[in-house]
Formats: structure tokens, sequence, C-alpha cells
């Protein structure tokens, strides 16, 4: 089971850090506006609009994989090893020691409470 969680957790990080890097080399809709005016070149190296598709699809496969691995993960994070049985407190109170009784201490009177040099 650790094993399985650990490989979920290695494609999650691996899929976010490449989908970012994806994200921030892909261009916005207005750099085409803007090479359609002659003021920057629209060349790439997929092509003019075929970068544009390579990278969306990429992008997209890559958030289905990080989304089905965070619900993996969540799945079996909250997955139960033992039927639970009673309430939350019942079970807090099973594993928590009892408190111990403290006898309360007797307040000094008179030259006790007075502070010697």
């Amino acid at each position: 089971m650790n094993v399985m969680l650990t490989v979920l957790l290695a494609v999650q990080m691996l899929s976010a850090v490449v989908m970012v890097g994806l994200i921030l080399v892909q261009h916005g809709k207005g750099a085409d506006m803007g090479a359609a005016f002659g003021s920057g070149g629209s060349g790439s190296l997929f092509g003019a609009s075929g970068s544009a598709n390579f990278l969306s699809r990429t992008t997209a496969v890559l958030a289905t994989i990080f989304f089905a691995s965070t619900l993996a993960l969540a799945y079996f994070g909250t997955a139960r090893t033992a039927p639970s049985t009673g309430s939350v407190l019942e079970n807090a109170a099973l594993v928590a020691p009892a408190p111990t009784a403290v006898a309360p201490s007797v307040p000094a009177s008179g030259a006790a409470q007075i502070p010697a040099k």
C-alpha cells in the first residue's frame, strides 16, 4: 500500500511540474493578434498553429493525470484500516490517558507570603 501511495505521489508531482512548464511555454491568444500586425515572429518549433494544438492537448492530458492522481491519493489517504466503532470522541477517549487528580495546594498565610531577600 505504501509503494502505491509513493508511486501516486511521484506521478502527481511529476505531472504538476511538467504541466507548469508547458503552461509557461504556451502563447496567449493576444500574442497571435500582435504577430498578425508585424510586431514579432510567430514561428516556433512546431509551426504557427501546431504548437498550440500539441501543447494544449498535452496540457489537458497532464491535467487529467494530475486530477486522477489527486483523487486516488484522497481516496487512499482516507481509507480506514479497521472499522470504527462509536464516535470520534469515544475513540479519542480510548487512546488518550485518563487525567490524574492533583491535590489542591493550601494557600500560605501571613509571613509565608512575604518573599525573602
